[in-house]
């Protein structure tokens, strides 16, 4: 399939996801499920499919509108492993309905500002909506592909995202235009699905799992490879989670991928596929 139809099915099911998500039901880009009701204490995420539960504490919960927790499909929670800091000026590529925005636009405080960027307009009304909930003067909200930031170059101190460069088909582009946006100096500090052996060619076409954050992962070797080819050093892969056979059952029956071939499904994904936060640097002098 040409990458073009890719993005279009991407944005479509996405588009489908937040809508479900902020009527009350629940439609994971990683799996369909209903989401309960969070208890004090616990961690929570935009879905209950492995992938994307259990991403944020009730304390971050509660700095954010609650749409902006329904809308959340990542796979981790880069705000809180960024170290952002006062003044910074932060992007966030594919920011869904907001979450990861709107909380970079606490911790940079008044004086920094927080960028969202994303293709589907279902989501951007979503997080505008956040943002005026949330009172958030510190934030805006961008349209576009995260193949053509429509930043300036030098224009940010730090880049994240949650769970979305593996859905790109053109991912040594927007490793490019991520070292292009950031300014000398700058982090790039993103949570991201990464696969830990090839995986099979009929896992890798099927359509159910590049939207479920899956087929279009990169294997470690290669992401680490394409961050160095756009120009980033000290690069640091750092596994969050593992996925075994019960967590690759959920992915497989929650997606209705993989046709009827369910057995091969799983023997393919058990122990194939991670979280990870990965993190690298642009040079000062480049």
């Amino acid at each position: 399939m040409a990458n073009e139809s890719i993005r279009e099915v991407v944005q479509a099911r996405y588009g489908q996801a937040v809508k479900a998500a902020v009527s009350g039901g629940k439609t994971s880009c990683c799996g369909s499920s209903a989401t309960p009701s969070p208890s004090k204490g616990e961690a929570l995420g935009g879905g209950t499919d492995p992938i994307t539960r259990d991403l944020y504490s009730s304390a971050e919960a509660a700095e954010v509108p609650a749409d902006a927790i329904a809308a959340s499909f990542g796979c981790g929670n880069p705000t809180a492993l960024a170290e952002l800091r006062a003044g910074e000026i932060v992007l966030d590529l594919g920011s869904g309905g907001g979450i990861d925005v709107l909380l970079s636009a606490r911790r940079v405080g008044p004086t920094g500002k927080a960028y969202g960027l994303d293709m589907t307009p279902e989501m951007l009304e979503v997080a505008r909506a956040n943002q005026a909930k949330a009172g958030a003067t510190n934030v805006e909200f961008l349209q576009g592909t995260i193949e053509a930031i429509p930043l300036p170059d030098g224009a940010v101190n730090v880049i994240i995202s949650n769970c979305v460069i593996n859905l790109s088909t053109d991912k040594d582009q927007v490793l490019r235009e991520a070292f292009r946006v950031l300014a000398p100096g700058g982090r790039f500090a993103v949570s991201d699905i990464v696969i830990r052996r090839e995986l099979s060619e009929a896992v890798q076409k099927d359509m159910a799992l590049w939207t479920g954050c899956i087929a279009g992962a990169l294997l470690e070797a290669d992401y680490r490879a394409k961050l160095a080819a756009a120009g980033f050093t000290d690069i640091e892969v750092e596994p969050t989670r593992i996925y075994d056979r019960a967590d690759a059952a959920e992915i497989v029956t929650s997606s209705s991928c993989c046709g009827g071939d369910v057995e091969s499904s799983l023997a393919a994904l058990d122990g194939a596929v991670m979280s990870a936060f990965i993190r690298a640097k642009k040079p000062l002098s480049c």
